[in-house]
């Protein structure tokens, strides 16, 4: 079985994310969202509420599989079994950061990174301008899946 891990802090996961998840899955026959645990970095939603807002959004795909991690990216994938690292790219920046991240992890673990394209109508969309927009009462269903915009809602 194709295994890939999907990392990222989805604060809150996007429509971008979903279309890399579901693209991955004409690649992949699982794959994992992993939602890292960074200390370092200020989240507007609970890790518990991240992972309630991404199971809203596969709860009829067996295939994916969501989990929370701290540590390195490269040991949540062993742990899940993933061989692939599978990562989306909407910039130049964002190629530059992947390829780094791609080099390291393949030097530290073996496990090779796959970057997919994001879709030209989501390359605007980020989680920090979400954040930003539901910070100023906004409406953000132009940006994340239904299911995430209906638990905002609450």
């Amino acid at each position: 079985m194709r295994t890939a891990l999907f990392p990222g802090t989805f604060d809150p996961f996007t429509l971008g994310h979903r279309s890399i998840v579901h693209r991955g899955l004409a690649l992949f026959d699982r794959i994992v969202i992993a939602v890292g645990i960074n200390d370092a970095k200020r989240s507007m939603f609970t890790t518990e509420e991240r992972l309630r807002q991404i199971e809203a959004c596969f709860e009829d795909e067996p295939r994916v599989d969501i989990c929370s991690y701290e540590g390195l990216t490269v040991e949540c994938a062993r742990d899940k079994n993933a061989g692939v690292i599978l990562r989306g790219i909407r910039s130049l920046n964002d190629f530059e950061y992947e390829r780094l991240l791609a080099d390291v992890n393949q030097k530290i673990s073996g496990i090779e990174t796959v970057c997919l394209f994001t879709e030209p109508e989501y390359a605007c969309i980020q989680s920090n301008v979400v954040r930003d927009l539901l910070l100023h009462q906004q409406d953000v269903r132009a940006f994340v899946p239904e299911a995430i915009a209906a638990l905002l809602k609450k």
